[in-house]
This record gives C-alpha cells, sequence and structure tokens, in this order.
C-alpha cells in the first residue's frame, strides 16, 4: 500500500513513509454517497468461529440482525423490527446473542424510548426482552405493559464482554442518576440470565462509576470517583471482598494513577499507565507490590497507548491499538504469520484480524480500510487463503475518487511540536489550494487518525486540502502536549490551529486568500474565536453546535438541563479550562459573543434544537449580537436534533449548505 502505518513494536516502533500518487480529479461524487445511512454496518465472529453475525439492512429498510453459516455460505435473517434498529451487540455463547436498539431515523428530539436489551438464539428462536425500552425524562414514560415488572428497568445498558465459558448470563451496568439530571450517582452492574430474565446485582465499592471484567468474564475491576479523586478497586477472587489499589485526581493527576484495561487468560493483570514518562503504555499490574511494573509491555511510539488486548481461552495474542492508524501488534507467532499473509493478499489496505475466542474453524474476520477506502469486511479462511466479502460501509465510495491523507507535523510558535492530518483532493498537485482548516471537538480528546473520513473526504473531493490539526489539550500524543492546553481555550490552542494554517501557506499548499476554518462542538468554538483573533488569516468560518460562551457552559440559561455532568462543571472545568471567578476577565476576552462584533467574515450557523451538550441557546444569543454588525450570517436550526447530526437527512442538508458555502466564498469559480 502507499501509506504502511507507523507500526507499534514491544518497546520499540518503526515508520514507514508516505508517497501519495496523484491521478487526474475526478467529478464531484455524490453528497449521499458520504452521509446516508450505511445499509451494512459490522460483522462479529462467532465464539467458535462457525458462525458471524452481521447487522443490515436494505434501501428503506430498518437495521435488522442476520447471520452467516460459515460451513455453508448460508444467510438468514435472525431480528428485526418495523419501527426501529439493531443497535450494539454481543456474542455471549456459540448459539446466544444479546442486542439493543436504535432509531436511526429520528433526531434526538423525537427519541422517545431508551435503547433496551433484548437476546436471542442465532437462528432468531428464544427471543426475550430484557430491559424495558421506556423511561423518564426526556425519555417519554408510555403506558405501563403486561409483562413490563418482568424486565429490568430502562436505565440498564450492555456493556463490552467475552464470555469464555460459553454461559447464557450477561452483565448489564446500571448508572443511578442524581434526581432527575444527568449526574450518575454511581452504577451498579447485575449479572442477568437471558433466558428467564433473573437478575441480580453485584456488590460494589462505593461511588462505582465503571467496571473491569477478568479473564473468566466476572467482574474483578471497579473505578469509584467521589469529587474530583477517582479509585481503583480490585475484588479478590478468593474472599470476592474489594480492596483500593490506588486514587488520584482525575481531571490534573491523571498521570499519577492507571487504567486498568483486562486480564489476560493466566489471571495477569493488564494497566495503560505512565510510568517514567510522558506518553502512556501497556504495563502489567504486581499484586504482591501493589505496584504498576516499570518495564513496558508495549510502547507506542509518539503515542499513548489508546487499544485493547486480543485473546483467546488460552492465552494473549496481541494488542488492537491507535498509532498513527488502527493497527495491530501480535505476540503470538502464528497471529504475525497470518497478518503477513493477510497483508501480502491485500497491500493497499490496513488489515485488523479478529479471531474467535476458542476457533473450531480456520475462519477469521478482516476489516480492511485505507485513507481512500471505508471499512470493509470480509472473511479469511487460513487453511484455504480464500476471501469472502461480507459488506461495505460505504459501497457507493469509489477509491479512485478520494483525495490521499497523510500525517504531519508543524510547529507552533513557540516551539511545541503540532501533530496533524493533511487530506489533499484526488489529482491535484498540493499546491495553491483552498484550504478548510478543520478542528475537533473536545477538546481533551484525540481529533482522529489515518483512514477514510467521510467529513475530511467530502470537502477533498470538492476541491479543498483539509488539515486536522491536534493542537495542544488534544489527548493521545503525551502528557505534556495534554496538560499544554490547559486555561488556553481561545489563547495558545488557538494560535496552535492559526500556525497550522500558516505552515500549510508556507509550504505552498494553501492558497492565502481562500482558507476557511470550520467545525463543531470545541470545534465551533475554536471557529469562532479564529475569526475574532486573525481575521486576516481566515476568509470565512462554519460553526455547527459549537461553545459560543465558556461563561454559558456554567450558568446558561437553559432551555432544559444541559446534560454536562456537575461534578465535571465544579471539579474538571475550573482547572482545565477556567474558574468562572479567579478567570472571569480571561473567560471574557476569549469569549466569542462578547466578542461578535469583531466577527465580519461570511459565517454559517448551524445548532440542534434539542441539544443536550452545547444547548441551542449558545447558537441563538450568539447569532443575534453577531448578525447586528456582520450581513454575511446563514443560521440554520435542526429542531430535532441534538449534538450533532443523527439523520442522513440532516447530515446531506447540512453538507449541502457547507458545499454551497465553500463554494462561494473560497472555492473555485
Amino acid at each position: 500500500m502507499q501509506h504502511r502505518l507507523a507500526r507499534a513494536l514491544i518497546a520499540a516502533a518503526l515508520a514507514l513513509a508516505v508517497s501519495p500518487a496523484w491521478s487526474e480529479a475526478p467529478a464531484r461524487p455524490p453528497i449521499a454517497h458520504f452521509f446516508e445511512d450505511a445499509e451494512f454496518t459490522g460483522a462479529l465472529l462467532s465464539p467458535n468461529a462457525k458462525f458471524v453475525a452481521v447487522r443490515v439492512g436494505a434501501k428503506g429498510k430498518r437495521q435488522g440482525l442476520a447471520m452467516i453459516d460459515l460451513a455453508s455460505g448460508d444467510i438468514a435473517p435472525v431480528v428485526s423490527y418495523s419501527d426501529t434498529d439493531i443497535g450494539d451487540y454481543q456474542w455471549i455463547s456459540d448459539k446466544r446473542l444479546v442486542f439493543d436498539t436504535v432509531d436511526r431515523k429520528v433526531g434526538q428530539g423525537e427519541m422517545n424510548r431508551a435503547p433496551g436489551v433484548f437476546a436471542v438464539n442465532r437462528d432468531g428462536s428464544v427471543l426475550r426482552q430484557l430491559v424495558a425500552r421506556d423511561g423518564d425524562g426526556w425519555v417519554v414514560n408510555a403506558a405501563e405493559k403486561r409483562g413490563m415488572q418482568e424486565m429490568l428497568a430502562w436505565n440498564h445498558f450492555l456493556i463490552p464482554q467475552r464470555n469464555v465459558d460459553d454461559s447464557e448470563h450477561v452483565y448489564l451496568k446500571h448508572p443511578v442518576y442524581e434526581g432527575r439530571g444527568y449526574t450518575v450517582r454511581h452504577v451498579e452492574l447485575k449479572r442477568v440470565n437471558t433466558v428467564t430474565g433473573a437478575a441480580s446485582t453485584v456488590p460494589r465499592p462505593e461511588h462505582t462509576q465503571g467496571w473491569v471484567l477478568d479473564q473468566k468474564g466476572e467482574p474483578r475491576m471497579a473505578f469509584s470517583l467521589l469529587r474530583d479523586i477517582g479509585s481503583v478497586h480490585y475484588r479478590d477472587p478468593a474472599t470476592a471482598q474489594w480492596r483500593k489499589l490506588v486514587s488520584y485526581n482525575v481531571y490534573t493527576g491523571a498521570n499519577e494513577g492507571f487504567t486498568p484495561l483486562a486480564f489476560g487468560p493466566g489471571g495477569t493483570l493488564f494497566v495503560e499507565a505512565n510510568v517514567n514518562s510522558d506518553l502512556s503504555a501497556i504495563h502489567t499490574f504486581n499484586f504482591a507490590t501493589g505496584k504498576v511494573n516499570p518495564e513496558p509491555t508495549v510502547v507506542t511510539d509518539k503515542y499513548d497507548f489508546d487499544g485493547e488486548l486480543i485473546t483467546n481461552r488460552d492465552k494473549v495474542l496481541g494488542v488492537r491499538l491507535t498509532s498513527d492508524a488502527r493497527t495491530t501488534v501480535w505476540f503470538d507467532t502464528r497471529m504475525q504469520a497470518l497478518q503477513k499473509t493477510v497483508d501480502a493478499l491485500l497491500p493497499d489496505t490496513e488489515n485488523l484480524v479478529s479471531v474467535a475466542i476458542r476457533p473450531e474453524t480456520p475462519w477469521v474476520l478482516v476489516e480492511a480500510y485505507s485513507d481512500v477506502r471505508p471499512r470493509t469486511f470480509m472473511l479469511f479462511n487460513s487453511a484455504t487463503g480464500a476471501f469472502r466479502k461480507i459488506g461495505s460501509t460505504h459501497p457507493l465510495i469509489d477509491p479512485a475518487a478520494m483525495g490521499r491523507q497523510q500525517t504531519v507535523s508543524y510547529r507552533a510558535r513557540d516551539g511545541l511540536a503540532i501533530p496533524a492530518l493533511l487530506t489533499l483532493p484526488p489529482g491535484s498537485s498540493g499546491k495553491n489550494l483552498p484550504l478548510v482548516v478543520l478542528v475537533h471537538g473536545g477538546p481533551f480528546v484525540r481529533g482522529s487518525s489515518w483512514g477514510w473520513d467521510e467529513e475530511a473526504q467530502f470537502l477533498a473531493t470538492r476541491g479543498y486540502a483539509v488539515l486536522q490539526p491536534e493542537f495542544r489539550g488534544s489527548t493521545g500524543f503525551g502528557y505534556a502536549h495534554f496538560q499544554a492546553g490547559w486555561k488556553q481555550w481561545g489563547l495558545k490552542m488557538q494560535d496552535d490551529i492559526a500556525d497550522g494554517a500558516r505552515w500549510a501557506i508556507a509550504q505552498g499548499i494553501a492558497s492565502p486568500a481562500r482558507i476557511c476554518i470550520a467545525g463543531a462542538s470545541y470545534g465551533g468554538y475554536a471557529t469562532l474565536m479564529g475569526l475574532v483573533n486573525d481575521p486576516a488569516l481566515y476568509r470565512c468560518g462554519i460553526n455547527w453546535v459549537g461553545v459560543t460562551d465558556i461563561q454559558l457552559m456554567y450558568d446558561g440559561d437553559w432551555t432544559f438541563a444541559s446534560d454536562m455532568p456537575e461534578r465535571y462543571l465544579k471539579f474538571g472545568m475550573p482547572h482545565l479550562v477556567g474558574d468562572p471567578v479567579g478567570d472571569a476577565a480571561q473567560l471574557k476576552a476569549t469569549s466569542p459573543l462578547l466578542q461578535a462584533a469583531r466577527i465580519r467574515q461570511p459565517l454559517l450557523l448551524a445548532y440542534g434544537g434539542n441539544d443536550r451538550r452545547v444547548p441551542a441557546y449558545h447558537g441563538e444569543k450568539f447569532y443575534q449580537a453577531v448578525k447586528q454588525h456582520n450581513p454575511d450570517v446563514e443560521w440554520v436550526l435542526y429542531q430535532n436534533e441534538g449534538h450533532g447530526w443523527h439523520t442522513p437527512a440532516t447530515r446531506i442538508d447540512f453538507w449541502t449548505r457547507v458545499e454551497k458555502f465553500l463554494d462561494r466564498h473560497i472555492g473555485t469559480p
């Protein structure tokens, strides 16, 4: 392939280069090819590798669950509904699965059901509803139904688990909320029989917020949170008693603790931790000393560890992780050989191989992707070397019509290295292009990694170079990079983004007069502050569901309650973003709302009427302020959408507006 990814190695790393090749730019692919709901969205291999469960629909139809028999090749429906879609699903034994539901045809404001939890045999028999779909608060209560008392309440949800013992039980998390708000008081764990519905509650430490199951699929670790102090607890298998292993400040001292990842089949606990390093890595935990073993098991060069262990019934086979892209490091020599064989047969893609937990056949599942190819799932027979394609998430996308993507790095004005992704238009020379600086939300998350991205590729196919910077405060690039972003909204974080645009100009990539800044949530905030701070750099801006004033996050006059956790507002935001009293002057200076009169560039604003993270009040108040001084502001309110666009109709409408807006202001006539 043209871009072979940086591979994580055990205590080392290697990197391979990008060598993009350009061809003549094809016609613009239709918007719907990028933003319609996919008919196929995933596949899971059964524990014995004899079946594959797929989530699939058809044009105009709801997504259901279907089953592929790998011996015969036959596919048969398992379960589907006329009024909702299958959501998450998992195998819990060789013959039984659990799943929940999601309505992909309505926005957040129209959702009136919780997801529920159901169980069914792979042939569609013994279907049982375990959790009610009715709820309270913004999930509308429906009339009581016969048999409802036999189900668990609506606020029980699936958690990731692999059942190595082939049982009919499943564990569900049960968050208990403070009053009718969104703050979680604690999270209980229920063990549920998927045939009878019988449930029991697992004893827990006080203030538990999360759980980790062990190598036998049993609860072994818990994470608790009191105010701003998080603690990791271990449940002794001999006594079934909990004991605390470590405590630390979850907002400002995350590098002082560790995150439990998983137990290996032998009972070894693997954790993510920063041990004498700015980067987090996989380590093992020593229960005798109560400490993390200092020698790392896996180090990802230039990146914090982000991933999970791959195990079968007998051993840890490897690690699935994200370096510059999603990739795999195998410890097992047979899996290393298998990966090498698959890569030789599929040289133009990154190939993620998934294996069954107790395989009885030679079949493995392969998820293949690249910067120009959306995710495609196929089966590979390791005995015969034969592939069998299952489906693609975006089958109408032509790789030849996509733009190539590469990882880049540039220096901010104070010398800090800023990683970024750069996507160039198909057929482009890579010079003197209109540029969209696409800013990720969060902001204290990693934005993206190498691979096909519908937003970046949509813009690239419209002729725009797309730069996605990982400004300071972004996670995944070391603790120092994260910490450098504390209290830097609108300040150094903003400078990092502007310095990326200036780097693209200096490289000859971007045309200086044709640069637009765009983003959602925090990215929307950064868009507005970019127009304030650097009016000569950005020709226009696109903000959707963006914060317009930090103070409004603390005390905004909501039309309904924000889902921002009270704990974060009280203990996290004052340290990471700014204290409403101690940093009042800074928050005023970095408020787009209070600086609205300075924004004179063309601007597109879009909000969801049922957004509970950044309520539409943010956008409406800002729109009223900015339009007094700026005649070129386009406003759209998607009344039934939330924090992001849930329905394909909204996505297509929004990106149609984006296309026209960009063509008007920085596009080529």
